[in-house]
């Protein structure tokens, strides 16, 4: 069969242009779904941002409100997934509790570590208005159990949960001399291996 130089080729079929249709329109539906689905998305928190914005631990020491002392790391599974539960506590109770972390990979805090006697992270330490040990518990802990620590923790109450224990990172805190950082005080993790 031989065409002519004037034959047109033939117009896409209505079976052809009916799919081609439903394509765009389901790569647009897509587009839009991807679009909302990205810029609804819930933010998690860093360790070091929640870190960043944390109480110092003098002035928590200090200030006659109670606190909440988390010992973290930033390589803890356990304190990443808390940190949206930590941050969510501390937008509902921060103007009535100092929220203090102390990253245990940083020497600066290994008096503390020793002290509280933090084995495993995240490390959580009640202190009342005075600074005093209240409660302590370690590993993950449900956001009900923290908050229910914090409403008694303001009302001056005892601790409804003292010593709860969850999933924890291990960690032991090991003073060694730090031949290479001896000279620099803020290097993190100079004398605290894990």
């Amino acid at each position: 069969m031989t065409t002519s130089p004037n034959s047109q080729p033939s117009s896409p079929t209505l079976v052809t242009r009916l799919r081609n249709f439903v394509i765009v329109g389901v790569a647009i539906v897509l587009s839009v779904a991807l679009f909302l689905g990205l810029r609804t998305q819930t933010h998690t928190p860093s360790l070091s941002t929640l870190a960043a914005a944390s109480t110092p631990f003098n002035v928590a020491l200090t200030n006659q409100k109670p606190t909440l002392v988390e010992f973290y790391a930033d390589w803890c599974t356990s304190c990443q997934a808390m940190a949206a539960d930590i941050q969510a506590l501390e937008q509902q109770y921060g103007d009535r509790v100092n929220f203090v972390m102390l990253n245990v990979d940083n020497s600066k805090w290994l008096p503390e570590v020793l002290h509280y006697r933090v084995e495993g992270i995240p490390h959580f330490v009640f202190l009342d208005r005075q600074g005093e040990t209240i409660a302590s518990s370690i590993g993950e802990q449900p956001r009900p159990i923290l908050a229910a620590n914090l409403e008694a923790l303001v009302a001056d109450a005892p601790l409804p949960y003292r010593s709860a224990t969850g999933r924890t990172s291990e960690f032991e805190a090991t003073v060694q001399p730090d031949r290479e950082n001896t000279a620099n005080p803020q290097s993190h993790g100079a004398q605290v291996k894990g």
